[in-house]
C-alpha cells in the first residue's frame, strides 16, 4: 500500500475530479491495460522531467515497461516512484516514515510533482489530503503519511 498522488490532463471547464470520474468510468478492470504510447510531446515531457528531477532532487533510475515509464529516487529523504503513461501519472511513496520522518520525502514528493505538471501540462492532485499538488502543503502531506505510517508500524509490526 503507498501514499499515492495523481496526475492528469484537465481539460478547460472540467475539475479534477470529473476528469478522475471520466478517467475511472473508461478503465474496465477486466481488461489487458494498453500499452503505453506516447505521443512525441509527451516523449519530450518524460525526457524534460527525468532530467530535471535529476538536476533539482537528485540521482534517479529509470525504465519503461510495456505500460508506463518508471523512475525511481531513492535518496536522503527515502524513496518514491513515479509512473508515467503521457495522459497520467502517479507518485506512490510507501508508508514507511513515521511522524515527522514523513516530511522530508513528502517536501520531495511535492517538488517533483510540480515538475511533472510543469513539463507535462498534467494536473497534480492528492486524495488522501484533498488538495492540489501546486498548491497544497506539502506538511499537511506529511501529517497524513506519518500518522498512517506510525498507526501500520504500531499495528502490523509488533
Amino acid at each position: 500500500m503507498t501514499y499515492d498522488l495523481l496526475f492528469l490532463r484537465v481539460q478547460p471547464g472540467r475539475t479534477f475530479d470529473e476528469t478522475m470520474e471520466e478517467f475511472n468510468s473508461a478503465h474496465d478492470p477486466d481488461a489487458e491495460p494498453e500499452p503505453v504510447n506516447l505521443t512525441g510531446d509527451q516523449r519530450a515531457a518524460w525526457d524534460r522531467l527525468t532530467r530535471r528531477i535529476s538536476l533539482e532532487v537528485g540521482p534517479i533510475a529509470s525504465e519503461e515497461y510495456l505500460y508506463s515509464l518508471t523512475l525511481w529516487r531513492d535518496g536522503p529523504a527515502g524513496y518514491l516512484r513515479v509512473d508515467f503513461a503521457g495522459h497520467s501519472a502517479s507518485i506512490e511513496i510507501p508508508y514507511r516514515y513515521p511522524g515527522q520522518a514523513a516530511l522530508p520525502i513528502m517536501a520531495e514528493a511535492y517538488h517533483v510533482a510540480r515538475i511533472i505538471e510543469d513539463e507535462s501540462g498534467l494536473e497534480g492532485y492528492d486524495p488522501e489530503v484533498d488538495q492540489p499538488t501546486r498548491t497544497g502543503d506539502a506538511e499537511t502531506a506529511a501529517a497524513r503519511l506519518g500518522g498512517v505510517s506510525s498507526w501500520a508500524r504500531d499495528h502490523f509490526t509488533r
